[in-house]
């Protein structure tokens, strides 16, 4: 009794750990949604007749809704409050699933996806944000480690229970997000109960709807090196999720829907489980071990693609993880622990921008390249890219970050 007395308050609300948990599990489920698709998209392009062009920007264009989200919606659960925001977003994410469960054609997909980018780019720095305020004492490094450890989980079982289904059950591409629907119903029933840390909010028609995301002037130095070490780090995640599949396809010969899914569930578990086992390092010392660990990474994956090895991709996949843990976690703890108290929110979505950006953009070049050239070329341009951003948040990692 006396637990459960501690994670309810007396309005019946979630407070303490029993409020973190509700706020890991919308990051995590929103995260989820986005990589459900993963071991599917090989079953779209047959299912639907598109090109492998196509396909990739079906993956990316969910950027524009989460560009619109932050840019928009950055500060709005600064203003309005965590949970009204937070529900905001789970609103959004079921219609995408919605979207996605009735598809009959690729602009179904299109719009579900510019959807679930708008749910996550409201949910991601509304949850970071919130979990930040959860957590009693001065110390936010553990709300970098929930946020960026349950996003990571959310991506894994997104992508494996896809490629579970899709391999052993009917319907692939209904009964996914029939179940996603009811997992999205879940976690909006207990954001509902979950407390509200903002302590004086506005009404949503009192804020001005013009386009925000700043950093202020005071920190944009020291937010360059956390910005482009999450651009490199997603960017990587983005490569999986969108164009592994194709890889294990086409040069691995690896056509198990299951398989592709649990490609992408070791680099997420990898990846939860390297921010979990280094919660104690600096934010500086794991923010620059990602950059120096995306160089050797890339060259595993384009070794993989050159050698056609299974073993060689399933090293670069757990490396991967390494370095997106790393680049991600490291990252958003220097932000968080830089961007002042009443422009939390703002700053961190300044961050996930770049974030969205690099798991999105840098796969759109990828597409087109291998559709006009290679898939080796695209992923030797892709490394050679990734290079190039690690050595330059290096330098800056190396000045500002402390």
């Amino acid at each position: 009794m006396t637990s459960y007395a501690q994670i309810i308050t007396r309005d019946n609300e979630l407070s303490g750990g029993g409020a973190m948990a509700a706020v890991a599990a919308m990051i995590a489920a929103l995260f989820a949604g986005s990589t459900a698709l993963t071991p599917l998209y090989v079953i779209y392009k047959q299912a639907f007749g598109f090109s492998q062009i196509t396909l990739t920007l079906v993956y990316a264009v969910y950027v524009v809704g989460n560009l619109a989200a932050l840019l928009f919606f950055g500060r709005l659960s600064d203003v309005i409050g965590r949970r009204p925001a937070a529900m905001a977003a789970m609103g959004v994410a079921v219609i995408s699933a919605l979207f996605f469960l009735f598809a009959e054609n690729l602009a179904w997909l299109d719009i579900a996806r510019i959807l679930s980018g708008l749910g996550i780019g409201i949910g991601a720095g509304t949850g970071t944000a919130w979990l930040a305020e959860l957590i009693e004492g001065e110390d936010k490094s553990r709300a970098a480690i929930i946020a960026t450890s349950t996003n990571f989980v959310g991506l894994g079982a997104g992508a494996l229970a896809s490629g579970l289904l899709a391999e052993y059950a009917p319907w692939p591409l209904r009964l996914t997000f029939a179940v996603y629907l009811g997992l999205l119903l879940l976690v909006t029933l207990m954001l509902w109960r979950t407390r509200e840390t903002v302590p004086q909010t506005r009404r949503l028609v009192e804020i001005s709807m013009r386009p925000r995301l700043s950093v202020p002037a005071g920190i944009r130095a020291q937010f360059v090196a956390p910005a482009v070490t999450g651009f490199g780090a997603m960017a990587l995640v983005g490569f999986y999720a969108a164009l592994a599949p194709s890889i294990l396809a086409q040069q691995l010969h690896v056509t198990n829907h299951a398989e592709a899914g649990g490609l992408f569930f070791e680099l997420s578990i990898v990846a939860a489980a390297t921010i979990l086992a280094t919660a104690r390092l600096s934010s500086r010392f794991t923010m620059l071990a990602a950059l120096v660990s995306m160089i050797p990474t890339v060259a595993l994956i384009v070794a993989a693609q050159v050698f056609a090895s299974t073993a060689i991709m399933v090293i670069g996949t757990a490396l991967c993880g390494v370095a997106a843990a790393f680049g991600y976690r490291g990252g958003l703890q220097v932000v968080n622990h830089i961007a002042p108290a009443d422009r939390r929110a703002e700053v961190v979505s300044a961050f996930f921008v770049c974030c969205f950006c690099g798991n999105a953009l840098p796969v759109i070049g990828i597409g087109v390249l291998s559709s006009l050239t290679s898939a080796i070329v695209a992923s030797l341009a892709f490394a050679g890219m990734i290079t190039i951003f690690a050595l330059v948040a290096l330098g800056f990692g190396l000045r500002y970050a402390r």
